[in-house]
């Protein structure tokens, strides 16, 4: 009876986790892709190593890009959805809300939060900060450091919580551009 109870939890478990890699493999397979440009910091996570913190342009936000208005501070923790549009070589926010937003194949929406950091004009907010989730990417260890710009592909499945595909460096993948810049 012990082991088959044990054989049970042990099972249940695998399972857990083999659904879990299914799960974010379907997203990062289905999802829409999108490349966005960054600036990075270097810190360090004790407990997880180096990784680089990502910057997005498109994690502040104009207030003339809301279709439902952008005048009162909404609490931190606020769904925002943000309609991007591929200009150029990267994708851009359009539009953005605090309801969901239709997306289509030309135009994915990018689900994130509000943040409690605000910049002022006058005595109404003009700019809101966002957090998609997509701001800390871990590296192997002494190559938290880049120098160069970085670029990173996105995938955004229906659910609009987006995931980091891939990190490039001066167009490289993030990985094989630090084994070059090491000495």
């Amino acid at each position: 009876m012990k082991t088959k109870l044990l054989s049970l939890v042990v099972g249940l478990q695998v399972l857990w986790v083999i659904g879990t890699v299914i799960l974010q493999e379907a997203k990062l397979s289905q999802g829409t892709v999108v490349r966005l440009e960054t600036r990075p910091v270097d810190p360090r996570d004790l407990l997880r190593g180096d990784y680089v913190i990502l910057n997005y342009e498109l994690s502040t936000l104009d207030a003339k890009l809301f279709t439902d208005g952008l005048t009162n501070r909404p609490p931190a923790g606020t769904p925002v959805f943000v309609k991007l549009e591929r200009q150029g070589e990267f994708h851009r926010a359009i539009e953005a809300a605090f309801t969901e937003l239709p997306a289509d194949a030309d135009h994915p929406v990018l689900r994130g939060k509000s943040e409690t950091s605000w910049s002022w004009s006058s005595a109404s907010p003009d700019h809101l900060r966002v957090e998609y989730g997509l701001e800390r990417f871990y590296v192997r260890e002494g190559t938290g450091n880049p120098r160069g710009k970085l670029t990173v592909d996105v995938a955004i499945p229906s659910s609009g919580q987006g995931i980091i595909r891939e990190v490039y460096l001066d167009g490289v993948k993030y990985a094989e551009a630090m084994k070059k810049q090491s000495p």
